[in-house]
């Protein structure tokens, strides 16, 4: 009887093919915005995970920050709260596996008749571990440079190819805020940050000539660290926080003159903020389901209505109920599932597309496809089981005199 059901449904697919094919765009339409747009929101999630974790997963950032106290607060890196000796003191903790101060600021530099605006970063050897940075050529500042304030700059790619054009960068002069730098190393390519900056165009020179001879300041920007393997980040959190108030004279939290974030926990929120789009994404597309539900109601009555006298003659003949309330779902889950599996097809093609035409991350997992063609096998079930149920009550004697 199934058999014959599914061969008589797919009978019927055929014979209306427009029709069919307009009944089954709503579920076309769902199933296909459901996959596309998880997968942008998996895509999304994947791509600033990796952006962060590119940073390491073990880094604690300490950033200057006002008070919290009432009245009109100035931006964060307005203040000038961390010293170098905040520095020195962090990497006295047991728990710390490297630390870097950082002195940046954004300026423009030069190379021959080029010119590009950079973020120009002070930091120390550690900077490289700490950030993950690869070297593509050359080497990275020493701590003798940095001893002597030397005028060199480890460059990224981004600025390798502005100023340089193809040129090998190591060893020639640039200027810097007029200031020159002899280059000797170049970044490896690390790509678009969480906020989709880029990490490549960025210079680093030692923080000593940067602080003394650059910008003729006392105070850092941010002080990067690495927390040993193992250790727990809320803890050297607190130990770091609980140095810095005691060195600034601080005895109530809340009026705190820093700030200090891990990318554990901001990897974490990230994740889960992400989690809720994705699924908030998926529920906005799973609507169109229920439109094509309807489609399918509504047709699946029509049909009754047209095939109202083969049914009188089926229950004539002795068709139960049981037997035509299955032939009429079979239809109604068969058209379901032929949208569904067009509507996959689809969606997995429209991803494709979007991430290539937006320049975004896509991630096509089995779930959302498995999930909406489930769900389109199930809106099936539910919006024909009322014109099934109707086929099935019609009185055989009235059937056969409908016209």
């Amino acid at each position: 009887m199934y058999k014959e059901g599914f061969l008589m449904a797919w009978s019927s697919l055929i014979a209306n093919k427009m029709r069919s094919l307009l009944t089954m765009l709503g579920i076309i339409i769902g199933v296909a915005a459901v996959i596309a747009l998880v997968s942008i929101g998996y895509g999304v999630r994947q791509q600033i995970t990796e952006s962060i974790s590119s940073l390491g997963s073990n880094l604690l950032m300490v950033y200057p920050g006002p008070p919290r106290t009432p009245g009109v607060r100035p931006p964060s890196g307005a203040t000038k709260s961390l010293k170098l000796s905040d520095y020195e003191a962090i990497t006295k903790l047991d728990s710390v596996e490297a630390a870097s101060p950082v002195a940046a600021n954004t300026y423009l530099t030069v190379y021959m008749s080029k010119n590009w605006t950079t973020t120009v970063n002070g930091a120390n050897a550690d900077f490289q571990y700490v950030n993950n940075w690869t070297l593509k050529a050359g080497r990275f500042i020493s701590e003798s440079q940095i001893e002597r304030r030397e005028r060199v700059a480890v460059i990224g790619s981004t600025v390798a190819k502005n100023l340089f054009a193809g040129e090998d960068p190591i060893g020639k002069d640039i200027r810097i805020y007029n200031s020159p730098f002899k280059v000797v190393g170049v970044l490896d390519e690390k790509g678009s940050g969480t906020m989709g900056n880029d990490q490549d165009d960025v210079i680093v020179v030692p923080y000593t000539t940067m602080m003394e001879r650059v910008m003729g300041v006392d105070y850092l920007r941010t002080i990067l660290v690495q927390a040993k393997e193992g250790q727990d980040l809320e803890r050297v959190q607190v130990d770091i926080e609980n140095i810095l108030r005691a060195r600034h004279g601080i005895r109530n939290p809340d009026l705190d003159d820093f700030n200090v974030n891990n990318m554990a926990s901001i990897m974490k929120t990230v994740e889960e903020s992400t989690s809720r789009m994705t699924i908030f994404l998926g529920a906005v597309a799973a609507i169109s389901l229920l439109v094509g539900g309807i489609g399918i109601m509504n047709i699946m009555l029509v049909s009754v209505t047209e095939r109202t006298r083969e049914i009188g003659v089926r229950k004539a003949l002795g068709a139960t109920y049981r037997t035509i309330i299955t032939q009429f779902l079979i239809e109604a889950v068969v058209m379901s599932l032929v949208g569904g599996a067009i509507g996959i097809i689809v969606g997995i093609g429209a991803s494709k597309l979007i991430g290539a035409g937006a320049n975004l991350k896509t991630v096509v997992t089995t779930g959302p496809i498995i999930l909406s063609f489930g769900f389109s096998m199930t809106i099936g079930l539910v919006f024909g089981l009322y014109p099934a149920r109707k086929a099935a009550k019609l009185n055989p004697i009235d059937a056969l005199h409908y016209e």
